[in-house]
């Protein structure tokens, strides 16, 4: 008998013990595009501007857990983001271009749901299209990530607390506005961090996207102005709205889409900047996390890695510090020298090299040879007596602000395998309750598993 109650005293131990280690609150952020090299390129940069060989940390990369984690698809060894966010979201894989299914097209229920279905309040955001593919994967259910409409119906069907990023891709098909449909489904609209402020709290559920006399996507970092949405406004209008009359908790998935964009371009320094972004946009959860130490978990991670870059092409030696006389993206100084050409009485040498040292720092504060001028010189008259242009998945950009591009980006020390995704492994930093479950090499299906289960979501 004695015996018995010993047993039980201790199942009754296990079972406090399981519920105590329980994940209250859940961070999910995820760099899109954001592979280890990303991480490692921005912290020997930091490094670089306090002129020392080395490494200046990212918090998010100080954290007490890391690993890392593949990202093939099921039909793919390279994978896509919406089979990646799928991945992420639901614990399935998928092929490439479907969102929330599995490969024989099966709907699947991602972690957010089982989150909201557990009595959490829910948040997804991003800073490019909240109908992108990586935050899609966790409300919406297609076999093509391209139905952009129907993903914005899913989005205003989930009742899932806030979103944030930039607006729709495609908000009206067929007559039908998803800014009513989503009001319709009791959401506030709030077009800037401002008018956020003044709505979250009487709020029932929010969406929040940029003010409407700014673009329309969220700009890279490195062209932001202070008009524009940035990725620690949306995590802060997030916690505030998810912590609103909330005694259960929450799940809030953050994507930094950003970064898979400039990568996309080969931009190294706008990528850097979007890293840096993203860092800042963390700094709030573990903010949070010291508050809340024994109820919260952040997991940090990407869905693939973008353009396979690398520090170092060839010398034992990086010049990265060079990178900060960028001052816009290759889109921005595309638009500058767009503008040029349309003015035929403004196109000579002399004003390209003002815009190109405006833009890159070249010429002035980083020299360039006779050779490599005359390689600038001639990609301007193939790009203002011809009309030279290179495409990315994104953009498209004048020869010319890719050349002078992929100059500095050679000046510095930096590398590019592509302009596309690779199959490089992705890492995956963990804090809080459950972190150290997060270990050995994971698969990318692993990580929502293991989360709800620090969770206790019920699936």
């Amino acid at each position: 008998m004695k015996k018995f109650f010993i047993l039980l005293g201790l199942c009754a131990f296990g079972t406090v013990s399981a519920l105590a280690q329980q994940a209250k609150y859940v961070f999910y952020f995820i760099g899109d595009g954001m592979g280890l090299n990303q991480v490692n390129v921005t912290e020997l940069y930091l490094a670089s501007l306090e002129g020392r060989i080395g490494i200046e940390h990212l918090e998010f990369a100080d954290f007490p857990y890391s690993t890392f984690a593949t990202s093939y698809a099921s039909n793919t060894d390279v994978t896509d983001s919406a089979a990646a966010g799928t991945a992420l979201a639901t614990g399935h894989k998928t092929k490439s271009g479907m969102l929330g299914m599995t490969a024989d097209s099966v709907a699947v229920n991602s972690i957010a749901y089982w989150a909201k279905q557990s009595g959490k309040k829910v948040g997804i955001c991003t800073n490019v299209i909240i109908d992108d593919a990586t935050p899609a994967a966790f409300y919406a259910h297609q076999t093509n990530r391209g139905h952009y409409h129907p993903i914005g119906m899913q989005m205003a069907e989930s009742g899932y607390d806030y979103f944030a990023g930039s607006d729709f891709r495609r908000p009206v098909e067929n007559g039908v506005d998803l800014h009513t449909v989503c009001a319709d489904h009791g959401y506030t609209w709030a077009y800037g961090y401002d008018e956020a402020r003044a709505k979250w709290q009487s709020a029932e559920k929010l969406i929040m996207v940029q003010r409407k006399d700014r673009p329309r996507d969220i700009p890279y970092t490195i062209d932001r102005t202070e008009q524009d949405l940035t990725m620690s406004q949306i995590v802060e209008t997030g916690i505030n709205m998810l912590m609103k009359n909330n005694k259960n908790g929450f799940f809030f998935m953050v994507e930094g889409g950003a970064i898979d964009h400039a990568c996309h371009g080969r931009d190294a320094m706008t990528t850097i900047k979007d890293v840096i972004d993203f860092n800042e946009s963390i700094k709030l959860a573990i903010d949070f996390y010291k508050k809340h130490p024994k109820e919260t978990l952040i997991v940090v991670t990407a869905d693939h890695e973008t353009g396979g870059i690398v520090p170092g092409n060839g010398p034992y030696h990086l010049n990265l510090d060079l990178l900060q006389h960028q001052t816009c993206s290759t889109d921005a100084v595309t638009e500058k020298l767009n503008n040029l050409k349309r003015n035929r009485m403004r196109k000579t040498w002399d004003d390209i090299k003002a815009v190109l040292s405006e833009s890159y720092g070249l010429f002035t504060k980083v020299k360039l040879s006779e050779s490599e001028e005359n390689t600038l010189h001639e990609a301007y008259e193939a790009a203002f007596e011809g009309d030279a242009k290179e495409e990315n998945w994104y953009s498209t950009n004048s020869a010319l602000a890719a050349k002078a591009r992929d100059l500095l980006n050679r000046k510095a020390g930096i590398s590019w395998a592509s302009g596309s995704h690779s199959g490089g492994y992705v890492p995956v930093f963990t804090i809080g309750v459950g972190a150290e479950k997060y270990h050995g090499r994971l698969n990318n299906i692993d990580i929502p598993e293991i989360t709800a289960k620090i969770a206790g979501y019920r699936k």
